[in-house]
């Protein structure tokens, strides 16, 4: 989101509120496992690892979406005995050149309640994505990290990235991101490097991005996460035999993820947004097809300029020049 969104909830919430998502915490070696997807053909773009804090709590574990039956409707919630990597790849152009988005999608069974710290982003079904964008070399040159509610996005180049590509006044090293501190830059020097991304617990923010050499050292204990195609979440097993999608598929809660109401954000934040659902897991796609923009900042006259769905725009709308 834009500075002027950063300040409006600046003047709306004190720093305590603000604490669940910032605070810093130890951890215990015994209770962080490093999530990898099984074996992919990515044609050299980096594959995305989790290192997720506080595995004991199943909360904090990235896991297979699954749906039920809640009498007649059908219900969605997140099994964390299966980590599950959901991906695709999407083609899209700028009027400079053409790129190829790697997406990955995680999800978690809830960001729990809690007054201190307070989880402003409280509700169920949340998830994170990590958007890899390749040139026509396969070269990675961005990586877009955001919460599946449009939340916390982030946008870190490449040394494959030309410089005039970049932001004016693009800072050197660090990127403030409510509260999280992440890289602005990175370098890859391998093809099969392994981007590593560190989930905060609880809250569920993205509170690192790293790059790594494909046999560097690794001390944490691993999980290997299955990779399922991302359009699998259409068409989710019911145990009467019949699917459901894990998005409404009517207005007015079209393309958001059921079950994942943000009371905490619709309490505060809808006025600013214009937005009764505002800080909902939506799907990410094709506005047109999902009915629902994945929108990243929350001034209603960026809607938008900001969607996702749209990349080349979203990424002009945030000053980068691909």
């Amino acid at each position: 989101m834009n500075h002027i969104s950063s300040l409006i909830i600046f003047l709306l919430f004190s720093a305590p509120l603000l604490t669940g998502c910032s605070t810093k915490q130890l951890y215990t070696f015994d209770n962080i496992r490093l999530v990898r997807p099984e074996k992919q053909k990515t044609e050299r773009a980096p594959s995305p690892s989790f290192l997720i804090h506080e595995w004991q709590k199943t909360y904090n574990r990235p896991g297979l979406v699954r749906a039920q039956r809640n009498g007649k409707e059908p219900e969605i919630f997140i099994d964390p005995k299966t980590p599950v990597i959901y991906f695709d790849t999407r083609p899209f152009s700028t009027e400079r050149a053409e790129y190829t988005n790697f997406i990955y999608r995680i999800h978690f069974s809830e960001i729990p309640f809690s007054l201190f710290p307070f989880h402003l982003a409280t509700g169920k079904n949340v998830g994170i994505l990590v958007i890899i964008t390749v040139d026509r070399n396969r070269h990675p040159v961005l990586i877009t990290t955001a919460n599946t509610c449009g939340c916390y996005v982030s946008i870190t180049a490449t040394n494959f990235l030309p410089r005039q590509a970049y932001p004016a006044s693009w800072p050197a090293k660090e990127q403030p991101i409510y509260g999280e501190i992440l890289p602005t830059r990175l370098t890859v020097n391998y093809p099969d490097s392994e981007l590593r991304i560190s989930i905060r617990p609880e809250v569920h923010r993205v509170m690192n991005i790293e790059i790594l050499p494909p046999r560097a050292e690794n001390k944490f204990h691993t999980e290997t996460a299955e990779l399922l195609p991302l359009k699998i979440l259409h068409s989710l097993q019911l145990p009467d035999g019949k699917s459901t999608s894990m998005y409404y598929s009517n207005w007015p809660l079209r393309g958001h993820v059921k079950g994942a109401i943000k009371p905490w954000e619709t309490l505060l934040l809808s006025l600013v947004s214009l937005d009764l659902y505002v800080g909902m897991d939506k799907e990410y796609g094709r506005t047109a097809e999902t009915g629902n923009p994945f929108y990243t900042s929350l001034l209603p006259w960026n809607r938008k300029a900001s969607d996702m769905n749209d990349f080349a725009r979203f990424l002009r709308f945030y000053d980068w020049k691909l």
